[in-house]
């Protein structure tokens, strides 16, 4: 598998689990409070983000240098999204609030998914749902480095893709996501230019196929 093939594999992963909770908070609030206080008051947000993945580990079992891919993300409660893969490739994923939307552009191919068995028990559960996110997983705060505050959250399901959930906060808003796979791989989202509740309309997160696409639908 070529080196951004793999980078496309990883992003699909994340994507459907991701797929990817920001307020002005007291500098005194604990992650958790400040992770309650953005699912409450952020009906909606867009920002940039780097996503960097383990390279594929040599013969000799040493990891080959670390994947990196950048684009940008929008939200609207409930349940849309818009995430764009800018670099390396293009691709998009995309919530209208019923179904999840992952359209490769270099295969041509458009995969169609329901958005009620895309999102529960994720990361996405948390940064785009409601506030009972805590149904879903064990949260817990998980100290502080460079700025950030950190959020660990454990999936109470057996069967989780990840086993370990970290989201990191400055100042009331998202600045990193760690998301721990049940292969021991660690892929890491940094989050940079945030703006809460930004004016965003229902059809941004509309999406139609583009003509002579292959559609999947996993039902």
């Amino acid at each position: 598998m070529s080196r951004w093939r793999a980078v496309r594999a990883g992003a699909v992963r994340t994507a459907w689990v991701l797929g990817l909770s920001w307020a002005s908070v007291a500098a005194w609030a604990s992650p958790t409070e400040q992770l309650h206080a953005f699912l409450s008051q952020a009906a909606s947000a867009r920002g940039d983000f780097t996503q960097t993945t383990p390279g594929a580990r040599g013969a000799n079992g040493a990891s080959g240098k670390p994947l990196v891919a950048q684009g940008t993300f929008e939200f609207l409660r409930p349940g849309r999204f818009r995430w764009v893969y800018t670099t390396p490739y293009e691709q998009l994923i995309v919530s209208d609030g019923r179904s999840l939307y992952l359209y490769d552009k270099d295969l041509n191919q458009v995969t169609k998914k329901k958005l009620a068995g895309a999102l529960p028990a994720s990361p996405a559960s948390i940064l785009f749902g409601a506030n009972d996110f805590e149904h879903d997983f064990t949260v817990s705060d998980d100290g502080s480095s460079e700025g950030v505050e950190w959020i660990r959250a454990l999936p109470n399901a057996k069967d989780a893709l990840f086993e370990r959930i970290r989201i990191g906060f400055r100042d009331g808003l998202p600045a990193a996501m760690q998301l721990r796979d049940s292969f021991g791989q660690t892929t890491e989202l940094r989050f940079d230019h945030v703006q809460r509740n930004a004016p965003l309309a229902l059809a941004h997160f509309d999406f139609t196929p583009p003509k002579g696409v292959d559609v999947l639908e996993d039902q």
